[in-house]
């Protein structure tokens, strides 16, 4: 057995990193992948051992928490709206979420986390047409008038609301990930500095 991590003790092996690799390479989008045996296909291998070990600890904990699917378990586009979002998070948490137990799991953690009418009015003061309605005149896409904050108010507390529980979910998994992961040498995290392939220089 050849182990490339170990999460609360079970055990991650090379084949299982393996499989993953040979499913994502059978996809159409194979030509925008690294070469296998690159600096950026062992990068490559890295990122997919970070995904396979945050979904363990996903399984572990949602099974700890009691935590399932059901219908009230939010789709991935209400968690990860647009790009910014998902760059928020992070890619790897971002692909966890694919999963409908992570993002169960998600709502579960992130559950009481809500922002206050200071930091609505706040956003509104700094960001006054964020939310602003366009209408067409002429052939332009045109913004309207400023919105109040009242008018802006949902939308503004549901934007960092958002914000505020990908936050806190992402520091939830760094955590329980920090406590429960170990890693081989040679299968640490694609930005740790310490590792030879890592090209993201200060």
């Amino acid at each position: 057995m050849s182990l490339v991590a170990t999460v609360a003790g079970t055990p991650l092996e090379v084949s299982d990193v393996d499989a993953r690799e040979v499913a994502l390479r059978a996809a159409p989008q194979v030509a925008a992948l690294p070469r296998p045996g690159t600096s950026e296909g062992r990068q490559l291998r890295r990122w997919l051992t970070q995904l396979l070990v945050t979904e363990r600890v996903v399984a572990r904990e949602a099974a700890a928490l009691g935590v399932t699917v059901t219908a009230a378990t939010p789709a991935e586009d209400e968690l990860l709206p647009d790009l910014t979002a998902r760059l928020e998070i992070g890619s790897v948490a971002a692909s966890a979420l694919a999963d409908p137990l992570a993002r169960a799991l998600f709502a579960y953690v992130t559950d009481a986390v809500d922002v206050d009418e200071v930091a609505v009015a706040d956003y509104h003061d700094r960001n006054p047409r964020r939310f602003a309605q366009f209408g067409h005149a002429r052939g332009w896409l045109v913004p309207g008038g400023t919105p109040t904050l009242d008018e802006a108010r949902p939308q503004i507390a549901a934007h960092l609301r958002g914000a505020a529980r990908r936050r806190a979910f992402r520091l939830w998994l760094d955590q329980r990930r920090a406590a429960l992961v170990w890693l081989a040498p040679g299968y640490e995290h694609p930005g740790d500095p310490r590792q030879p392939d890592n090209t993201h220089k200060h």
